[in-house]
């Protein structure tokens, strides 16, 4: 990983999306985000928004996240999004918004650590999609989780090793040890 070119994407930490699955991922997340952030590197936040007559509505009769507080991002990173380089709202699984694909542009970045929710659907989608866009993804898969449990999880990681490369996937460690070399800090602890 490029940490010098690279930015962390916090996917869709909505309190929405947090339940006895997926809060394991919380701490792992806001950990991360503290590291990311000690070494000076840009982090972006997603934030999902669902609406009347979506797909998600439509398809899956799926009428959550359509205001707050389950649009808010949880309260442990609430603070760490608000200091951010910057929140990408969405209204779909990517990250790849107009607004986020032009802000990846103009900053040069080349590489883009993905961590959150859900496994299998946003954090796989908006890596696939950085994939495909030439940039070099990473799912932090420590930091992930999916509300709909522990199986779906290792099938989005099994999907994401087909569609991205095992290499791809690495762990806190991995990204906390490459923040350390790039930046000669100290493992916050």
């Amino acid at each position: 990983m490029d940490i010098g070119s690279a930015a962390l994407v916090v996917v869709d930490m909505q309190n929405g999306f947090v339940n006895h699955h997926s809060l394991q991922a919380v701490p792992a997340v806001s950990d991360l985000v503290a590291q990311w952030s000690s070494a000076g590197r840009p982090v972006i936040f997603t934030r999902y928004f669902n609406y009347p007559g979506s797909s998600y509505e439509r398809f899956f009769q799926w009428h959550q996240l359509q205001e707050p507080p389950e649009t808010d991002i949880v309260p442990e990173l609430t603070e760490a999004a608000e200091h951010s380089h910057t929140v990408i709202d969405k209204t779909g699984y990517t990250l790849f918004t107009p607004e986020a694909t032009e802000l990846i542009r103009q900053e040069g970045w080349t590489d883009l650590a993905f961590c959150g929710i859900a496994t299998e659907s946003c954090v796989l989608k908006s890596a696939a999609d950085a994939f495909e866009r030439g940039y070099a993804p990473w799912i932090v898969h420590d930091a992930c989780a999916t509300d709909a449990g522990p199986d779906v999880h290792d099938a989005g990681l099994v999907v994401a090793r087909r569609l991205i490369g095992t290499s791809q996937l690495v762990t806190t460690e991995h990204v906390v040890g490459q923040l350390t070399a790039y930046a000669g800090i100290p493992v916050l602890e």
